[in-house]
């Protein structure tokens, strides 16, 4: 009789589901009394989304809801992760609550529990109130105390069926994308302000965890964090620096002190900034213990170091795959077991989970209404496996989620790329459940038995 982790089968206790976040797929951006977060702002500003596409309407999920979470229970899923829209409920961040907005996300909890799908919350998926912006947002300290405000007002709505909670989704992005880069709202480009905000957006995490656990009863506390492999292209000392420090200030800055390390000395002093925004106590604050770490996987980034002369030298002994999805990232699936490793051997989180993990595709509509993604069934196949032989060494990896529930509005890409599993039609907001849909389904009713391998 097999055991339940054998190669054909998964722990019967793992959870299979799908992603989401607000502002990708509600639209109704002004509606019942919501107010203005900072993807509003930086989609209704020309020049900053791709083809100035906007999350006014998108999917529509939030007069759809129930439609979308029917097609849930169809597919069979045991797990959906939502995001709450901050101004959906606290219109500008803090002060007086909207009624509406929270009886929205009561609705769609208490259908998907009648569904028998568990519902995991992520209190911020990157969609600021504007009005905390406008007061300092997440550079400055002052946003700690809404955010713990947010945290309580969501724990005692929704404590009492939402067991899971996840405080920040992806923090470098929110703060690299966003203050360093620009690509992201609210669209800045400083260094210092990004690693004030990320520190900003850790510390609130901290603070919302002893929250959590007072108003949601047996709380199960996390974060997501996106983490991938950043291997050197060539044993050259150039490619291997770049690619430590490439390592170190997306993966290391976030897991180090999460795990009680304090940020990464090398690159504290490659940044040359003051960390002054450090305060007593915030660390041991951002390192208060986790129930477990959501980890979102899509991809690897070979490192060539700038330094030509030198990295030449070394010729390449890491090359690409050479298959890419519609966005151009690497298809590279050992890298998901080789993260998931990682994570645990290093940091010893008590528990993981894949969060997010999907492709972007040219999905067409067939003549007969058919959508075959036969490309992101691929992905996912070999991506599952690859989780499946993180669990057999060992890693404690409790769920999968694949990204997205449905095709929506990709940040700064707008709508030129899709990741669900079910096709949306924008303009319509038709819902047609792709053949990737079909095949998750099938996935979960075997538990993961047809998997195959990576």
């Amino acid at each position: 009789m097999p055991s339940s982790t054998s190669p054909r089968r998964f722990p019967e206790d793992f959870v299979w589901g799908a992603a989401t976040a607000a502002y990708q797929i509600e639209g109704a951006w002004n509606e019942d009394g919501k107010g203005e977060s900072i993807w509003d702002r930086f989609c209704h500003t020309p020049g900053k989304v791709d083809r100035g596409d906007t999350g006014d309407v998108t999917c529509d999920h939030y007069h759809k809801w129930l439609e979308d979470v029917t097609l849930m229970g169809e597919l069979g899923l045991q797990a959906y992760r939502f995001s709450v829209a901050w101004t959906r409920v606290l219109p500008n961040g803090d002060g007086s609550l909207n009624q509406r907005g929270l009886d929205f996300y009561n609705r769609l909890v208490d259908a998907l529990l009648e569904r028998g799908i568990q519902p995991f919350a992520t209190l911020y998926h990157w969609d600021l109130p504007q009005a905390l912006h406008d007061r300092g947002g997440w550079p400055s300290r002052e946003i700690i105390g809404p955010f713990e405000h947010y945290t309580e007002v969501m724990g005692r709505a929704l404590g009492d069926r939402v067991k899971h909670w996840m405080t920040v989704n992806e923090p470098w992005v929110a703060a690299f994308e966003g203050y360093r880069d620009g690509n992201h709202a609210p669209g800045e480009r400083d260094l210092a302000r990004t690693l004030a905000a990320g520190h900003h957006m850790l510390l609130a995490h901290g603070a919302a965890i002893p929250i959590l656990r007072e108003s949601s009863r047996n709380a199960v506390v996390g974060l997501s964090l996106n983490v991938m492999p950043f291997p050197a292209a060539s044993r050259s000392r150039a490619d291997q620096r770049a690619a430590t420090h490439l390592d170190g200030s997306v993966n290391r800055w976030f897991l180090d002190p999460l795990a009680g390390r304090d940020y990464p000395a090398d690159i504290v002093k490659a940044y040359g900034l003051p960390m002054d925004f450090v305060q007593p106590g915030d660390m041991e604050k951002i390192a208060s213990p986790i129930d477990f770490l959501g980890v979102n996987y899509y991809t690897r980034v070979i490192v060539r170091s700038k330094d030509v002369p030198e990295a030449e030298a070394s010729p390449p002994t890491v090359v690409s795959s050479g298959e890419t999805s519609a966005v151009r990232w690497e298809v590279y699936p050992q890298g998901l077991h080789e993260t998931l490793a990682r994570i645990h051997f290093e940091y010893g989180f008590p528990a993981l989970f894949v969060t997010e993990n999907g492709a972007a595709y040219h999905d067409e509509v067939e003549p007969n209404g058919e959508v075959i993604d036969k490309e992101r069934v691929s992905y996912f196949q070999r991506h599952i496996g690859s989780l499946r032989r993180a669990i057999e060494m060992g890693v404690p990896v409790r769920g999968y989620f694949a990204w997205s529930l449905m095709d929506n509005l990709e940040w700064g890409y707008g709508y030129a790329y899709r990741f669900g599993i079910i096709h949306v039609e924008f303009g319509s907001s038709k819902r047609t459940v792709k053949s990737s849909g079909r095949w998750y389904q099938q996935l979960i009713r075997t538990h993961g038995e047809d998997v195959g391998d990576e």
